[in-house]
């Protein structure tokens, strides 16, 4: 019986897997045909096992010798040339060569030359990207030239047998880091996706035919809107929920059950792909870029030659949201990263709330044992804000360009208000995010009900327009009939307020009642 498993690449024998045949014939393809390519993509999405898989049907062929390396163990090495001595000793090592002397970068050349290789070499680099980066650019400059002195031309002719070579995980030899330009032809590069949602369906269709354990179709769906197809989460939650929380396998998994491992999943089990997403997203200057992507008014244009865009994708922190041709933005990767990134800074902002209300507080006009007046709950939170604004804003993150606070500010401290408000309360506030683009809702479970609140800043009358139509589009997904439009705005008056807090009904009889909440001033 196979298992999930996220701990490296899979094992075919052992764990479930996608065959993700087009993306290993590709690679096979473009090594056989003699290219120098760069495999791409960020952590744990499979870049190694596709090109394990690549190199494991090359070889059977007969045609190449075939050596794959890992240089994580050379992480910490600053000297070229200490670099290439140890490449070139473990090259020699594996194909068995005569003695041969490789010192220094520059002699690295020539363990490559016709007499040296006695047939043509298909070599593979991994972890090519934790190399210091002047070395990377070092190193691509040597194979740059073998690449130049040896193409278009037979194998008799040819001054050097390194025939194909493939960099996996790199971006420098991109040209994003390097200075110099690119060694290699981008087109000649191989990007590694995530999982299609038809190969999430099929990985827990594997697990249902060999096991004879139903997955309700509602459980895989949810799994693929989670994780958007990330392989080393998805089948991380996969382990999770036909493994460590699933007792009854003679019974289908349902949603309750993915409810609560989910839950866990969020607040409870470590996870290291997420712990380094964490890690890079919370130093600058990459944390402004981060908190500026929860901001609802302004998407924000992805390139891969912005510096901390490059690095916060590369990470697994954001990815691309292509709306048409040439129209990229940047977004979060997938709910479940995003939840992750939005619960720590709200928590590293605002730990708690204290002294919401008095404990002998007649609480009735907010909320009662048949649900919640949302209303009236935000206008106590408006209140306390602005009792509290200094304390609010006094450590809160500001824009460099501007020094106003950033947008998520309110929304992480909204959310952790209603949190601690409903402390001893059986209500389940969850924070939503239908979009990767901003878009935040907080949904509140409560006596049967579902509350929803999508956050907004107030801009302008356009803006507010489309939000109200959002909003209730939203709430027809969420399949209730109405829903509240939190609208942030700096100053209003109690003319504007009557105006704009009307109830908006659209033409599927959804209402929306917009909201406001004065934050004062952002700039201070």
């Amino acid at each position: 019986m196979r298992n999930f498993s996220s701990y490296g690449s899979p094992d075919k024998n052992t764990d479930y897997y996608v065959p993700r045949e087009a993306l290993i014939s590709n690679a096979i393809k473009q090594l056989n045909s003699g290219h120098y390519i760069t495999v791409w993509a960020p952590r744990q999405t499979g870049k190694t096992w596709i090109m394990q898989e690549a190199i494991s049907r090359i070889e059977q062929e007969g045609q190449f010798d075939v050596v794959l390396l890992s240089l994580q163990f050379l992480y910490e090495e600053k000297d070229a040339d200490i670099v290439a001595q140890l490449l070139a000793q473990e090259l020699i090592k594996q194909l068995n060569l005569d003695k041969l002397s490789i010192n220094s970068l520059k002699d690295l050349h020539h363990l490559f030359k016709q007499g040296i290789l006695t047939k043509p070499l298909i070599l593979v680099l991994d972890e090519f990207d934790a190399l210091d980066p002047e070395v990377i650019a070092k190193l691509v400059a040597v194979f740059r030239h073998i690449y130049m002195t040896r193409r278009n031309k037979t194998t008799a002719e040819k001054d050097y047998l390194l025939h194909g070579l493939a960099l996996i995980g790199v971006r420098a030899a991109l040209g994003v880091e390097n200075v110099k330009g690119s060694p290699f032809n981008v087109q000649r590069s191989l990007h590694i996706p995530n999982l299609t949602h038809d190969e999430v369906i099929d990985l827990f269709d594997s697990y249902q035919q060999e096991r004879q354990q139903v997955i309700e179709p509602e459980v895989v769906e949810r799994i693929w809107y989670e994780f958007k197809g990330q392989p080393g989460l998805t089948c991380w939650f996969g382990e999770l929920l036909t493994e460590t929380y699933n007792q009854a396998t003679d019974q289908a998994i349902k949603m309750t059950l993915f409810e609560g491992v989910y839950a866990d999943a969020l607040n409870l089990l470590p996870n290291n792909n997420i712990l380094n997403i964490i890690s890079k997203a919370k130093i600058e200057p990459y944390k402004s870029l981060v908190l500026e992507l929860f901001q609802t008014q302004d998407k924000i244009k992805f390139t891969y030659r912005d510096p901390l865009i490059n690095f916060l994708y590369m990470n697994g922190v954001v990815t691309v949201d292509q709306v048409s041709l040439g129209v990229t933005y940047v977004k979060f990767p997938c709910p479940y990263i995003q939840k992750q990134l939005f619960d720590y800074f709200a928590r590293e902002l605002y730990q708690g709330m204290n002294r919401l209300y008095d404990p002998f507080e007649d609480l009735s006009d907010t909320i009662s044992t048949n649900g919640i007046d949302i209303r009236r709950l935000l206008q106590r939170y408006e209140q306390y804000l602005q009792a509290n604004r200094e304390m609010v804003l006094k450590d809160a993150p500001r824009r460099s360009k501007d020094l106003r606070v950033f947008e998520a500010v309110f929304q992480f401290h909204l959310y952790l208000y209603l949190v601690s408000f409903f402390n001893g309360y059986e209500v389940q506030v969850v924070p939503e995010f239908p979009t990767g683009n901003g878009a935040i809702d907080l949904l509140m479970r409560y006596a049967g009900q579902l509350f929803g609140l999508e956050l907004k800043s107030f801009a302008n009358q356009p803006g507010y327009r489309n939000a109200l139509k959002q909003a209730a589009k939203y709430a027809k997904n969420l399949d209730v009939t109405e829903i509240w439009l939190v609208l942030f705005v700096e100053v209003v008056d109690d003319q504007n307020r009557q105006r704009f807090e009307m109830d908006y009904t659209d033409q599927h009889g959804v209402v929306v009642h917009p909201v406001f909440v004065q934050t004062g001033s952002l700039v201070e």
